[in-house]
């Protein structure tokens, strides 16, 4: 009986995110209410209640399901031989590109700010599990450089939603490593090497 009850408040959930998403790309975040919610999803307001406290509670319950998307994505990436640090972030690009015109939708409202601080919290937990038995960095604290890897990934992330049909993840997620394992510290010093030599 347990296990019916389970199926059915996932099928439930995931009518209410179906519905959710549906609005968002239709009339944006702003101007949705829980009944156009409801509606959408053929559930009851006391079903909806009982599940949600309200629709950024909803917004932010995708966003579990992301994270278990991550972290098996990771899982499985660090599972292989060749995989590098921060095994997360092309699983991450490619729920971007794939459900693009949310992110779009959500940037720049208050369903923006909910989005992004639940993509922080969600990404500064996986670097932070895949930082704690690595970081042996004295100079910087490990608490700063997860601060530092999510706002890059943060930065790439809204900086290839307009130009998601020209990259690819792999190629967004390719700049990403770049910024933060190689940094950009021999290109600016290059570049300054250059000017004082010339000067």
């Amino acid at each position: 009986m347990k296990r019916t009850i389970d199926r059915r408040a996932a099928r439930t959930r995931r009518a209410l995110h179906e519905a959710l998403i549906a609005l968002i790309l239709r009339k944006g975040y702003e101007a949705i209410t829980i009944q156009d919610i409801i509606d959408a999803a053929d559930v009851g307001r006391s079903t909806f209640y009982a599940h949600y406290t309200g629709k950024e509670d909803l917004l932010r319950g995708g966003f579990e399901t992301l994270r278990s998307e991550l972290a098996g994505a990771r899982q499985s990436a660090s599972d292989r031989r060749d995989a590098g640090p921060l095994a997360f972030s092309l699983a991450m690009f490619e729920h971007a590109c794939r459900y693009k015109q949310v992110y779009r939708a959500l940037v720049g409202g208050r369903g923006g700010t909910v989005a992004v601080n639940e993509i922080r919290r969600v990404l500064a937990d996986l670097v932070q599990d895949e930082l704690r038995g690595a970081w042996d960095d004295k100079a910087v604290s490990r608490e700063l450089a997860v601060e530092f890897v999510v706002s890059t990934f943060l930065t790439v992330l809204t900086w290839l939603l307009p130009r998601a049909s020209k990259l690819t993840p792999l190629e967004a997620d390719q700049m990403f490593r770049h910024l933060v394992i190689a940094g950009i510290g021999s290109s600016i010093g290059s570049t300054s090497r250059g000017a004082a030599s010339s000067g």
